[in-house]
Parts: structure tokens; C-alpha cells; sequence
């Protein structure tokens, strides 16, 4: 397996690591409702996954 040449300085190593910035999740909004919910997942508020009720969200 290769070597490096050179050690590779704190200055390089962190600026690769500064550009893999982490990012909030991608929501999905609902058709129906209009709320914002986690994508492939069953939306809380009204129990509903791809236009089938999953859920009983009655109280």
C-alpha cells in the first residue's frame, strides 16, 4: 500500500472535513393538510403513509 510523501497539514485535513456540512432532514409536505413531515415515514398528524391509513390517530 503507498505512503505519503508529506504529512498532510491540519489546514487541508480540516477544510475537506468543513465542506461534509450536515444538513437538516428533507421534509415532505401533505397534500392534504399542508403539514411538514419526515419522508417514507407515516405522518404523525393524520396517520397516513402513500394515501393509506396506517394509524388511528383518533383521540
Amino acid at each position: 500500500m503507498g505512503q505519503p510523501k508529506r504529512k498532510q497539514s491540519k489546514q487541508r485535513s480540516r477544510k475537506r472535513r468543513g465542506a461534509n456540512i450536515f444538513s437538516g432532514p428533507e421534509l415532505a409536505r401533505d397534500p392534504t393538510t399542508g403539514n411538514l413531515f419526515n419522508a417514507h415515514h407515516v405522518n404523525p398528524e393524520t396517520g397516513m403513509y402513500r394515501g393509506r391509513q396506517i394509524i388511528d390517530t383518533k383521540d
